[in-house]
């Protein structure tokens, strides 16, 4: 799978059950969708084609598309909160963490969707690690 790094890329967590005012803060499932140049990198020294190159220590700080929801997730209690990555290639450590590739899950919104990088960051830099 392509490695991520700060180029592009894109999670996507569906669904987010979020409350949604006015109309007695019903349920509602949204999708939640973080950004990879968003990112906040741990590993600035290690580029993949000239971007920062993203472990599993490095956390997006803001996430779109629940916006809506704004009385917050139905286990977080957040809506627009971080994602960070919950797997990656456990063979292939930059700045001692275990790198993200396309198809790494990803919990966004803090703990309230699981989700997956869906758009690769790069097309260069291959993870061929189990």
């Amino acid at each position: 799978m392509f490695a991520n790094c700060q180029l592009m890329g894109m999670d996507l967590a569906f669904p987010d059950v979020c409350k949604t005012p006015p109309a007695a803060m019903a349920p509602i499932p949204y999708p939640n969708i973080a950004l990879g140049p968003t990112a906040i990198p741990n590993a600035w020294n290690v580029l993949f084609m000239a971007a920062p190159a993203h472990n599993m220590a490095t956390v997006t700080p803001i996430t779109m598309g629940d916006t809506p929801g704004a009385a917050g997730g139905l286990i977080s209690q957040t809506f627009m909160s971080q994602s960070r990555h919950l797997t990656g290639a456990f063979t292939v450590l930059i700045m001692g963490t275990p790198a993200t590739r396309l198809t790494s899950l990803s919990l966004q919104n803090r703990v309230n969707a699981l989700g997956m990088r869906v758009v690769p960051s790069q097309p260069k830099v291959l993870l061929l690690a189990p």
